[in-house]
């Protein structure tokens, strides 16, 4: 009975959120080095196009699980809910006037996330930022004056931080953390506008 309850969930058609939550899984993976990027982009290309929960599954049965991140899985109660950004051979972009959670998590592999928070509402102290950049591009802009913690590794790649001006007091906290293999997190103010 059981192993047919199993074969029953197998062949459940799956969304597009769940594959996208499968390619996060493997990009997380190839920054922390368990896969290739030829292993990412053939497991990237077969999460796409996988129609079942048992072919997505098979995807990443070799990977260690992510808290919050593994299909089929809810992430407990107390951790906050992130806004996502993944960019794969393309652009995301997140901008305008939005209300930021505390926790956003941007993938660029290939490609190009970039996440504005100087016309954002920011309610939290602490905005905790999550950017994985393999040969691609996470930008963040904040206003001047921001408090900007930015931490992590590059490897064949830059992390860097273009704001110049002191710190505001009482200014909100952008907690930055970053994985760059080939590819560039910058934090940076916006640029200004010369007609205005």
């Amino acid at each position: 009975m059981e192993r047919e309850r199993h074969d029953d969930t197998d062949r459940l058609r799956v969304s597009d959120r769940e594959r996208e939550e499968v390619v996060e899984v493997l990009g997380k993976a190839v920054t922390e080095g368990r896969i290739t990027l030829d292993e990412y982009t053939e497991r990237a290309g077969a999460a796409h196009a996988s129609q079942t929960r048992g072919e997505l599954a098979r995807l990443t049965t070799d990977l260690p699980d992510v808290p919050g991140r593994t299909l089929g899985r809810s992430t407990g109660a107390l951790a906050p809910t992130p806004e996502k950004l993944l960019a794969v051979f393309g652009n995301e972009v997140r901008k305008g006037a939005w209300t930021a959670p505390e926790l956003i998590e941007a993938r660029a592999i290939f490609g190009d996330c970039r996440i504005e928070l100087h016309e954002a509402e920011i309610s939290a102290r602490v905005t905790r930022i999550d950017a994985d950049a393999i040969f691609g591009n996470v930008t963040v802009v904040v206003p001047e004056g921001t408090d900007v913690r930015l931490t992590g590794s590059a490897v064949f790649g830059n992390k860097k931080s273009k704001l110049t001006g002191p710190v505001t007091p009482g200014s909100p906290v952008i907690e930055v953390t970053c994985r760059a293999i080939f590819g560039d997190v910058t934090v940076r103010a916006p640029r200004k506008r010369w007609w205005s």
